[in-house]
């Protein structure tokens, strides 16, 4: 599995434009705790993380974008009259991506076809 960099910077992007609102951050449960939700501001962007503010307590917490992608942090953002979740894409798999293209298109590949874009033939063992 593999994030893309579009994937993070549109994310980024995305945090960014809503610096300012109010979220709600869902944490998974620790060991011995139980998921922990707090309301928090959303305070700045940065390349690979973005700080909040809780609102509860005088501090300041701070989340990389991958722990969005990956699902052990969910936010939720409140759009005026109530709070919506983040529409998180799901992670690109490079090899199901390779599987998802047409069993035809991948045959004239490794067969040789001459009309395939391939400059060279590949042989079958």
């Amino acid at each position: 599995m593999g994030i893309y960099k579009a994937e993070i910077a549109n994310m980024r992007k995305n945090i960014g434009e809503n610096a300012g609102q109010k979220i709600i951050i869902k944490e998974p449960a620790g060991k011995r705790s139980k998921p922990e939700e707090r309301k928090a501001t959303i305070e700045k962007t940065y390349k690979d993380y973005f700080m909040v503010r809780f609102d509860e307590v005088n501090r300041v917490g701070s989340y990389n974008y991958t722990d969005l992608f990956m699902k052990t942090v969910e936010v939720s953002i409140f759009n005026g009259n109530q709070f919506i979740p983040l529409d998180i894409p799901d992670v690109a798999d490079r090899k199901n991506k390779l599987h998802k293209l047409a069993p035809e298109h991948l045959e004239n590949k490794i067969i040789g076809n001459p009309d395939s874009n391939l400059d060279f033939p590949v042989e079958i063992a």
